[in-house]
């Protein structure tokens, strides 16, 4: 065993076997892409032919499928955390996901319910506001919505239109 300091506790050296069975479980526990995968391999020190050889095993019995894990990652951060398509792509993006992927994860929200979210999140937010100035209410509204990922076009006009309410 050795100590691992950037984690702060004891790094058992895995056999192949042993490491393929844990991020077995680890795949099988939530849908991963292919980065975090070769991020967990590499703190359990393997080596890149031995993390090549488990990433190959792990796409041939479907524990790992980049398509599968945009779609449910586009699925689960619009519906549980209310994101916009912007952010949900530049998050994509930094997990280094294919742009088809990408598209095809999008593909998940449907424009009916995209709306329906950025409404009702966009009058909660604009209700929550307790500022009398306006200018700092629109900023601070639109940096909300904008910082959630919504497209800036949907968010100006969101907000002129409660303006005039």
């Amino acid at each position: 065993m050795e100590f691992n300091t950037a984690i702060g506790y004891m790094n058992p050296i895995f056999s192949i076997k042993e490491a393929l069975h844990k991020i077995e479980h680890y795949c099988a526990y939530q849908e991963r892409c292919h980065q975090e995968v070769i991020a967990k391999l590499r703190i359990m020190k393997l080596t890149s032919n031995e993390i090549d050889e488990i990433i190959v095993s792990l796409i041939e019995n479907n524990y790992l499928n980049e398509t599968r894990f945009a779609c449910s990652f586009a699925r689960g951060k619009h519906r549980i955390k209310f994101w916009g398509k912007i952010r949900i792509v530049n998050e994509l993006k930094f997990r280094n996901i294919s742009t088809y992927n990408i598209n095809l994860g999008l593909k998940e929200i449907s424009t009916d319910e995209y709306l329906t979210t950025f409404d009702t999140l966009s009058l909660k937010s604009w209700e929550s506001i307790k500022e009398t100035n306006s200018l700092k209410k629109r900023k601070k509204f639109c940096d909300y919505m904008l910082r959630k990922g919504f497209e800036s076009n949907l968010v100006y006009e969101k907000m002129k239109e409660f303006e005039v309410l």
